[in-house]
């Protein structure tokens, strides 16, 4: 693999790290943002949720913006957003300053989450693609993991501790904006916009002398006679099968409970009887377990597929969190098997449905609606992450543990039925390959 390749990819993945970043750094303030802005645990849920109503606006302007402006500099901007909002939340003593500041990084995130796998997808070889665009998923579970510790680093800093836990972001941010500098544009949004010259010049730096030929003709002829592409056009019967499995595996990836996990976890460990400090140590260890299966799952995506990886993976999860239910129906909460069946369901998730979202959905639609049909389905996942993390604090009070947990476990067998009967393998094919197979 060339290390050109690498950079852009590692470049792009820092959109992910951030996406990770933001997105986990609230479960350590919770305990204290929820007195200081006297919320309620119905308000907490709405506040921890205003970040992904920005995810929904961010995903609909990127797709559009994406394919007009480039993916390039459409990352910049989210950078920008990054940087905004790690300061405006930061310095916030509002709760109405605090939510619009995290709304913004939601914005951020939502671009991040389509272009930062999109880029990668389309400038990665065929060969190493599943790998190249799990650097995305391992990018986020390194920011989840960056975000936990420097949690646990600032938890003692006194009352303004959540605010510096907040400003963190900052510092990825500008390595974000600046490193974009260094890598090209997609070639295949380059020959969409008659740029072919360029297209070729980044296609022979990505896939050597003996490919870029070859690549940027089948990049040309998918591109042939395309008329200009809507969002009505995902719902043509041949494209409306692939839209429907994208969408329900990112509603899937939500609903199957994970950010539940990454959100709530120090609530979760505080309701079982430990200290904020041991809370948001094992937290540490939730995101130590999340990168390192994270890892397990780029050796092993391209060798035995999407498919596999996610059955294996659904079945782990959904064994996981019938345990985590059942020592909560027992009240058999205060030893360590809650944190052992919680590591388990992440390392399963990490293994499996966590990088497959995103190479899948990068791999299903064709490249004139690529960037839409990601947007569509991006979009389904935030609203399922936003209704479970407002619906989770609630069900965890009103439901009890037990029956909370037995119902996302229910909710993986019905994913990992739902993968065996219509979700086909993907790996090893060139995205125009797999368009032409689709388009049968």
């Amino acid at each position: 693999m060339k290390s050109y390749v690498i950079l852009i990819s590692v470049v792009a993945a820092l959109g992910g790290l951030l996406f990770g970043f933001d997105t986990a750094v609230i479960s350590g303030t919770l305990n204290f943002i929820q007195p200081y802005f006297g919320l309620s645990e119905a308000g907490l849920g709405w506040t921890v949720s205003s970040l992904l109503f920005g995810c929904i606006v961010g995903v609909l302007f990127a797709g559009k913006a994406g394919d007009r402006y480039g993916r390039k500099k459409v990352l910049m901007l989210a950078a920008l957003l990054f940087f905004v909002s790690a300061v405006g939340s930061a310095s916030a003593h509002l709760l109405i300053f605090f939510v619009i500041a995290r709304i913004l990084g939601g914005l951020a995130v939502g671009v991040a989450s389509i272009l930062s796998p999109m880029y990668i997808a389309e400038l990665a070889p065929a060969k190493y693609r599943g790998t190249l665009v799990s650097l995305n998923q391992l990018a986020i579970v390194i920011g989840i993991l960056v975000a936990f510790f420097s949690n646990y680093l600032l938890v003692d800093t006194g009352e303004n501790n959540w605010r510096w836990m907040l400003l963190v972001m900052a510092a990825p941010a500008v390595l974000l904006f600046f490193s974009l500098f260094l890598v090209p544009e997609s070639p295949r949004w380059l020959v969409a916009r008659g740029k072919t010259r360029e297209a070729l010049h980044v296609l022979t730096k990505t896939s050597g002398k003996e490919f870029a030929h070859t690549e940027l003709k089948e990049i040309g002829q998918t591109l042939q006679h395309q008329e200009e592409s809507t969002f009505r056009d995902l719902m043509a019967p041949k494209i409306r099968p692939l839209l429907f499995i994208g969408i329900i595996l990112a509603v899937f990836q939500q609903i199957t409970g994970i950010n539940t996990i990454m959100y709530y976890a120090p609530k979760i460990f505080a309701n079982v009887g430990q200290s904020n400090d041991s809370a948001l140590l094992q937290t540490i260890l939730i995101g130590g377990t999340n990168l390192f299966f994270t890892l397990v799952a780029m050796v092993f995506i391209d060798r035995f597929g999407r498919k596999l990886l996610i059955t294996i993976g659904s079945t782990g999860m959904m064994l996981m969190l019938a345990g985590l239910s059942v020592l909560f129906f027992t009240n058999q909460t205060s030893g360590v098997l809650v944190l052992v069946f919680i590591l388990g369901y992440i390392a399963f998730f990490a293994a499996s449905l966590g990088p497959a979202l995103w190479v899948v959905a990068a791999e299903l639609f064709p490249n004139r609606l690529r960037s839409k049909g990601m947007s569509v389905a991006i979009i389904s996942l935030w609203i399922a992450c936003i209704i479970v993390t407002i619906v989770f604090p609630i069900m965890l009070e009103k439901l009890s543990g037990g029956i909370t947990f037995l119902i996302f476990a229910l909710i993986c067998l019905a994913n990992l039925l739902y993968v065996i009967r219509y979700v086909s393998e993907t790996k090893g094919k060139t995205l125009e390959e797999l368009e032409n197979e689709f388009a049968k």
